[in-house]
């Protein structure tokens, strides 16, 4: 049975877990979810998505919502070693993940808000918190910088899930102004580790729509 993806073709998480998808090589069959008629709120989502919120999958009868936790999931069962299986080796990717989760989600994730998706909701853009969420980001920013500089990937030397957790927000940035992981002048490792993983034909594939 074909994995089956419920979420919305351009929405971040559905596109961070097609992403792994393809990097997994799963076929995968978009079941579109229209937020516009609210169908991510109706009772049968709500059902098997209890916070009303894309994606989720269902695997052959295993449900599962939370694209970082589906993304694990699929990495798993597919042996990959996009999630390690070492020890210490797991130990570092989960560290990786946390700092995805925990520094820069947050801020990244804030600035889209603000730029982009308050203006599909006709709301204005709150610059007082953009400025906060991109002076935020910039010092996260400087600390990955002293990381990639000793190793490849966040993890290590070997790309991960964590690396990928980043694209579809990390995406963003640059068309909204702010070129924080592009500039080779300030950052050269941060640069040269977005250019790498943003390039993958895995993203190149669902970076418009999953």
């Amino acid at each position: 049975m074909v994995l089956k993806l419920y979420g919305n073709p351009i929405s971040t998480c559905t596109r961070r877990v097609a992403t792994v998808c393809k990097e997994l090589d799963i076929p995968y069959e978009l079941i579109s979810i229209d937020f516009a008629k609210g169908e991510h709120k109706s009772p049968a989502f709500l059902e098997k998505q209890p916070f009303g919120q894309v994606p989720y999958i269902d695997d052959d009868g295993f449900v599962l919502f939370e694209s970082r936790a589906i993304a694990r999931y699929l990495a798993a069962k597919a042996g990959s070693p996009l999630l390690p299986t070492n020890l210490k080796d797991l130990a570092r990717f989960e560290q990786a993940a946390s700092i995805e989760q925990a520094n820069f989600d947050p801020f990244a994730s804030g600035i889209a808000f603000e730029k982009v998706f308050k203006g599909f909701r006709g709301l204005a853009t709150d610059d007082a918190r953009v400025a906060e969420y991109a002076t935020a980001l910039e010092g996260k920013l400087d600390a990955y910088e002293k990381i990639l500089s000793k190793q490849k990937y966040l993890a290590g030397d070997n790309i991960s899930l964590a690396d990928l957790f980043h694209l579809p927000y990390g995406s963003m940035l640059a068309p909204v102004g702010f070129n924080f992981l592009e500039d080779a002048a300030k950052r050269p490792n941060v640069a040269r580790w977005w250019k790498d993983i943003s390039s993958r034909p895995s993203w190149q594939t669902v970076k418009d729509r999953a």
